[in-house]
């Protein structure tokens, strides 16, 4: 278990963060830049003499401990690279002073795909290929703990789309603790394991990513990138309908066919607003998935014309937009049963 408290007064603002959250696993500290995100990291690692920081991992408390006792990897939004070293240089870097560990040289050059990168100077390097190698470093110091600061946020999204996949992969094979800090939802949905949302230096949810992100209450509900998060296996693939078949609790979702082994854990990322409601079964539709769901919670979106609707469905939480009107007309609240109907293309999947 990572329990982490803060409290911290600046010139005209204070902080007062307390959560915790399951080990293994990815946390992610989300919100707005200013919220608190970046000097919560940095109280952790020793890097902010806070007015009050405790931080225990799994019975340890790594505040009682020096900065450089603590085993903490940090990466920075600008990777920080030794611009006069070349990536394998920047790499063995992290082993100088690390302790003996299980992080192998060759394992991290081949998760993050740095093969054919050791021999060049950062320089040479895109935005991308250069945070891969600081990540790699931050790795080789044999953390028990990793904090990442906006890793992605000063790429472009072409070179956002290239490094996420090795953060799933990395999140997948290593099962180090992470906090991750960030205000890209998809970055977020895609992985994190437990979510905190902070705002103004002060927490307004936590707990598991699905059931936070399918809050309709919450401003995250509001976004117009709002998305439900379900967690599901590969149940059959179905060659001749191009379709694969995802286990999401007692509910199959079919999916484009995908190149995923049957018993394979995904992660399907649903869009709000591709979520349609009905309470009776559509016939001779194009829709692929039609899901037996109760409504949790209706909340009425004013500015917008719209209400957020939370559903339980297979085994999680799924998040609808649906207009004012709309709601009225089905007589959506909470505890009324609803079909949610979802496009087979409409779900994106992740690692899990």
């Amino acid at each position: 278990m990572l329990r982490v408290r803060l409290d911290h007064r600046f010139a005209g603002a204070s902080l007062a963060i307390a959560f915790e959250a399951p080990t293994p696993g990815v946390v992610a500290l989300f919100g707005p830049s200013g919220a608190g995100k970046s000097s919560l990291l940095q109280a952790v690692a020793g890097l902010l003499r806070a007015d009050r920081v405790e931080v225990e991992l799994d019975g340890a408390a790594l505040h009682a401990l020096a900065p450089e006792r603590r085993r903490i990897g940090y990466v920075f939004q600008d990777g920080r690279l030794f611009p006069h070293l070349s990536a394998r240089a920047n790499l063995r870097y992290g082993l100088v002073r690390a302790p003996a560990g299980s992080i192998g040289f060759d394992a991290v050059v081949q998760l993050l795909g740095l093969a054919g990168l050791l021999d060049r100077r950062p320089v040479t390097l895109s935005g991308g290929e250069r945070q891969r190698v600081a990540i790699g470093r931050a790795l080789l110091a044999q953390p028990r703990l990793l904090l990442m600061d906006e890793p992605l946020s000063a790429l472009d999204q072409a070179r956002r789309d290239e490094v996420l996949p090795y953060l799933a992969r990395l999140r997948a094979t290593l099962r180090l603790p992470i906090l991750y800090a960030s205000h890209a939802l998809d970055e977020v949905a895609r992985l994190a394991d437990t979510l905190v949302l902070i705002e103004a230096g002060r927490v307004c949810a936590a707990g598991p990513v699905g059931e936070v992100a399918g809050r309709a209450d919450l401003a995250l509900a509001a976004r117009e990138d709002a998305v439900g998060v379900l967690r599901g296996r590969v149940a059959r693939h179905d060659a001749g309908r191009r379709l694969t078949e995802l286990a999401c609790g007692a509910d199959i979702v079919r999916v484009p066919l995908i190149d995923l082994p049957p018993g394979a854990p995904v992660r399907l990322l649903v869009p709000a607003r591709e979520v349609i409601l009905a309470l009776d079964e559509p016939r001779a539709v194009s829709v692929n998935n039609v899901l037996r769901a109760a409504v949790l919670a209706v909340v009425a979106e004013g500015r917008a014309h719209a209400a957020l609707v939370s559903l339980a469905v297979g085994g999680g939480t799924l998040l609808a937009r649906v207009t004012l009107d709309a709601a009225g007309r089905l007589g959506l609240q909470a505890g009324a049963p609803v079909l949610a109907l979802v496009k087979s293309m409409s779900v994106e999947l992740g690692q899990d």
